[in-house]
């Protein structure tokens, strides 16, 4: 684990939500690919790694006993189980980092971005945490996307968009939104949130100008 300092400015975490179909992911990873000082949280789950998967990489592979241990320890800002495995952000990805002046990306669906909102609430993770949405230019490209994927059947694609749909109705929840039309220009919008976000005073442990001071 990194060894954590007190700094005079914090880093920030970037919670980035949005259903299938919008190309969330696809934002996120050119992001990745054009800031190298950017930290990805990698998540946790018990489903087995699928081919071209590495661990620590693409998911932190545990097993359920390992799981349900780390639940028991608190270690998780938000976790979930889903179709009989269990997924899960470690706090440890994200609030070392950002103590340490680091910034955080997080790639997390709507129910995951409401838990990790009422955990930090009112701590220096939650004062330094934005959360932006990836919204679709329009319900009917959702669709198209999601069918043009050519790797779902019908019963999955409809219950994605019924997903969809109720998902698409929590984009109050979030600070900023970021409707990808085209993909440059929505990682641009993306990059320039948490730009803005690394220039609040909340970053600041304590006055730029004098260090020791308690302002």
């Amino acid at each position: 684990m990194r060894p954590v300092t007190l700094r005079t400015r914090y880093g920030t975490a970037l919670v980035v939500s949005g259903p299938s179909g919008t190309g969330k992911t696809s934002v996120c990873k050119k992001l990745l690919g054009r800031d190298e000082s950017l930290h990805f949280s990698v998540s946790c789950t018990t489903r087995p790694a699928r081919q071209g998967e590495e661990d620590g990489k693409d998911y932190y592979f545990l097993s359920r006993d390992e799981f349900t241990q780390r639940i028991r320890e608190g270690a998780f800002i938000e976790f979930a189980e889903v179709h009989g495995n269990y997924y899960g952000t470690l706090r440890r990805e994200v609030e070392q980092y950002v103590l340490n002046g680091e910034d955080v990306l997080l790639d997390i669906d709507v129910q995951g971005a409401r838990e990790i909102r009422n955990e930090i609430f009112n701590t220096v993770l939650g004062y330094c945490t934005v959360y932006a949405y990836v919204g679709p230019p329009s319900f009917d490209e959702m669709e198209r996307r999601l069918r043009g994927r050519g790797t779902d059947d019908e019963e999955v694609i409809a219950r994605r968009l019924e997903n969809a749909v109720n998902e698409l109705k929590a984009w109050r929840e979030y600070d900023y939104m970021v409707i990808n039309d085209d993909l440059d220009e929505a990682v641009a919008n993306l990059n320039s949130i948490l730009k803005a976000a690394q220039f609040m005073t909340a970053r600041y442990s304590v006055s730029p100008w004098q260090q020791n001071s308690e302002e």
